[in-house]
């Protein structure tokens, strides 16, 4: 189902929860200090990492604030041990570890913790394929809007504007640009436009009218 990283320097700890995690379903890698966790974090992007706080070369304290720094904690953390302070909990929350399990771990803690981390992870993923899509989305408007202006061999008007002008005649510039961009974008829909730009259809028409944008190409109902 997920792939968790679990780092603690006590072989005991390190193999019950990997047994749990498998018994659920999960692949599980295993480290038994920073020096190997950082490793695996570089090899692989874990749905999940399960970090002691005590380890003999890094505490995870400080092993946490270098995946944070370096852009690296892009996965929830939660932090065990047991005989770490409210304070040291604290400032592991502050860094970005998404909740803390005092050992000895129960069964039933450890799997409610690993469900809302992997529910996290899940919200974490929608985020960001939702702005890569809308990103991408945005792209594809640009270019159906200048293939459409290419198809009309005309150049739109909003490429560049004179600022020497006058304030009048600059601020007509733009708004012909502003209702010629909405019109390609529309295919020329009347309709659309008038719902995009919140004009009524007629006050539409006079103003496209008085601004010299050529309606006759691409006119609709």
């Amino acid at each position: 189902m997920a792939n968790i990283l679990v780092v603690d320097d006590e072989l005991g700890i390190r193999d019950l929860l990997s047994e749990i995690l498998n018994d659920e379903g999960h692949s599980v890698e295993l480290a038994e200090n920073a020096t190997q966790a950082r490793a695996a974090r570089a090899a692989v992007a874990f749905d999940l990492v399960l970090l002691d706080i005590w380890m003999p070369d890094t505490d995870g304290v400080s092993l946490l604030k270098e995946w944070a720094a370096a852009g690296m904690l892009t996965m929830p953390v939660i932090m065990m041990s047991g005989h770490a302070t409210i304070e040291t909990a604290v400032e592991a929350t502050r860094i970005g570890a998404m909740s803390f399990l005092e050992k000895p771990i129960t069964l039933q803690k450890l799997l409610k913790a690993v469900e809302q981390g992997l529910i996290k992870a899940a919200e974490q993923t929608a985020k960001v394929a939702a702005v890569q899509h809308s990103r991408y989305v945005r792209s594809m408007d640009e270019v159906a809007y200048l293939d459409t202006y290419e198809e009309r061999e005309a150049v739109p008007a909003h490429q560049g504007f004179d600022l020497d002008r006058p304030l009048r005649e600059a601020r007509d510039g733009f708004e012909k640009a502003y209702f010629e961009f909405h019109l390609a974008r529309e295919g020329g829909s009347m309709t659309r436009v008038a719902e995009k730009t919140g004009l009524e259809r007629t006050h539409l028409y006079r103003k496209l009218r008085q601004l010299g944008v050529d309606l006759g190409r691409s006119r609709k109902n």
